[in-house]
């Protein structure tokens, strides 16, 4: 008897998780954008050919910032660009974190967005992780956001290597995490807009506290060899 025959309905075929979907004509907005990390992925984005809004607390400084990256990036206060954003990236220094949040809940609800965020601190001996109340940065969120689509990614990039314009490839992978496959493909999608990069998925949203960490290690490598590391991951 086969399987039709018994009633029962076949499995279907797993899906590829390199089958990724087509997020050119999104446009992202960045939080923190005049930041280095922010206005580097920011750049990045769009020489890419992805259209990018930068945010900020006052637009006039978003939009002087834009004016000088070109490649048609637009400024907007934090409200108006996440508004007008459909993946909004949270690029802004963790002492700020939870008070942009907050402030933005509304015009962040219904919206994919994606942490990037680090909380760290420094003394003396160097940079370390803090772990939030939530677990992490990502947590916290998720937390601070629950009408949105909340992921992490772009924790390990290099914002020198990300606005340097001599540099064509950022040669490294972007640890992907969220609870949504559909959301953490649409990040790994974003992420291979720019040359050198991939998106790897790397867990749920509870393992985000680790990759968030990672970044203080990478700081201690770059001191001590002179370089803006970053990561890849073998074998995938």
């Amino acid at each position: 008897m086969t399987s039709t025959d018994s009633g029962s309905t076949p499995k279907p075929p797993a899906k590829d998780p390199w089958e990724l979907p087509d997020v050119s004509d999104l446009t992202v907005g960045v939080l923190g954008g005049t930041g280095d990390q922010g206005r580097g992925l920011a750049y990045r984005l769009a020489r890419a050919g992805q259209k990018v809004i930068i945010g900020s607390r006052a637009a006039e400084r978003a939009e002087s910032a834009a004016a000088e990256l070109g490649l048609g990036v637009e400024g907007a206060d934090n409200a108006g660009c996440a508004r007008r954003s459909d993946i909004v990236v949270i690029a802004v220094p963790w002492e700020g974190h939870a008070k942009t949040l907050e402030s933005l809940r509304n015009e962040l609800a219904g919206k994919l967005v994606v942490d990037c965020v680090n909380p760290l601190g420094f003394d003396k001996k160097g940079a370390y992780a803090l772990k939030p109340e939530e677990g992490s940065a990502a947590e916290q969120a998720a937390a601070l956001l629950p009408a949105s689509r909340v992921t992490a990614a772009f924790h390990h990039l290099s914002a020198v290597l990300l606005q340097d314009p001599a540099v064509e490839q950022i040669d490294t992978d972007v640890m992907v995490l969220g609870e949504v496959r559909a959301d953490t493909d649409i990040v790994q999608a974003l992420a291979a807009r720019i040359p050198g990069m991939r998106g790897v998925f790397a867990g749920r949203l509870r393992n985000a506290h680790q990759v968030e960490s990672l970044v203080a290690n990478l700081i201690s490598v770059n001191r001590r060899y002179k370089a803006h590391a970053g990561l890849r991951v073998t074998d995938v």
